[in-house]
């Protein structure tokens, strides 16, 4: 048993930052997959930030988790796997950003974002999910965005003036 436990320490600390991180996200796309609500969001910075696919979407911590839990009390959040991830780190590799292409139910999306590391270890300070449109279907897409987004920019807009 003493050998078991010093080979699994050894493992622990012998991860590196990169795997730690992908590790980390891997578990926050499955904890939204399997609904569970503490382990999706304890990962998250109580100073986070979530911004979704709507315009609209640009959540703190606390709006975000007000918006999500009726998914998870439904059992059925959603459902992200990382097909391709990348990973940065600042000098003093206390701070780290990413993108990665996702596969969901909205097809591929793109989901980037910055970690910090904590005393608590690492944890998600700013993530942005976005839908890939392919070039060549971007007229299309835009004929369908512009009467739900042109009351958005209207507003935007009265407000720099």
């Amino acid at each position: 048993m003493k050998y078991l436990f010093l080979f699994i320490t050894t493992i622990t600390f012998a991860q590196s930052p990169k795997e730690s991180i992908n590790q980390l996200l891997d578990h926050w796309h499955k904890a939204a997959a399997t609904a569970n609500f503490n382990a999706y969001f304890e990962v998250m910075d109580d100073e986070s930030v979530f911004i979704g696919t709507d315009a609209t979407e640009n959540w703190n911590k606390k709006a975000f988790q007000e918006f999500s839990k009726p998914y998870f009390d439904r059992g059925k959040a959603w459902n992200f796997t990382s097909l391709e991830r990348h990973i940065y780190f600042t000098p003093d590799g206390k701070t780290a950003w990413f993108d990665e292409l996702l596969d969901t139910q909205m097809k591929i999306c793109r989901g980037s974002g910055v970690l910090q590391l904590t005393a608590q270890g690492w944890k998600i300070k700013h993530y942005v999910l976005s839908m890939t449109i392919p070039n060549e279907t971007t007229d299309a897409v835009i004929k369908i965005k512009s009467p739900i987004e042109n009351p958005i920019l209207d507003k935007l807009s009265l407000k720099k003036e």
